[in-house]
């Protein structure tokens, strides 16, 4: 069976530079890029623009991106990745919630980790473990589902 794997992580990505992040997903996401492999990725600033323009780069894994709301209503950074990237994006579920505010990223969140096999979280270091990216590990955990954390 195919790996299907849910990335989750921290907005705030501004504390180290790009080359860092690039060389952080050879590492870990890397491994997990086969061709047959699918991940799911919010279309949110931070780890989620940044593994989509990485894995569109370099990779020939599935790639679909799931949204709140619709990708219109996405920050300009994400849309602007995903633009970048379209031809390289599977698929663009929009789950169309009424508001882009927390319950709305939750059922996101959720919705990916139900369609992976494995969850991969890059967390902030130093992050409150009540983030989203945290809760999401915590729903693939209470899932039976494999986790891969990477601080960031």
């Amino acid at each position: 069976m195919p790996l299907a794997a849910a990335i989750t992580g921290t907005r705030s990505t501004g504390h180290r530079e790009l080359s860092w992040y690039a060389d952080m997903f050879a590492t870990y996401l890397a491994p997990f890029a086969v061709h047959d492999a699918r991940f799911y990725i919010g279309g949110a600033t931070g780890i989620d623009s940044l593994s989509l323009l990485w894995l569109a780069g370099n990779s020939e894994a599935q790639i679909t991106v799931v949204v709140p709301c619709t990708v219109h209503d996405q920050p300009a950074e994400a849309r602007q990745a995903i633009a970048q990237c379209r031809d390289r994006i599977a698929e663009i579920v929009e789950l169309g919630a009424g508001q882009l505010k927390t319950p709305a990223y939750h059922a996101r969140n959720r919705w990916m980790v139900d369609h992976a096999s494995m969850v991969i979280g890059f967390p902030l270091e130093k992050g409150a473990a009540t983030s989203g990216t945290w809760q999401t590990l915590e729903y693939g955990a209470s899932q039976g589902k494999p986790r891969l954390i990477v601080p960031v």
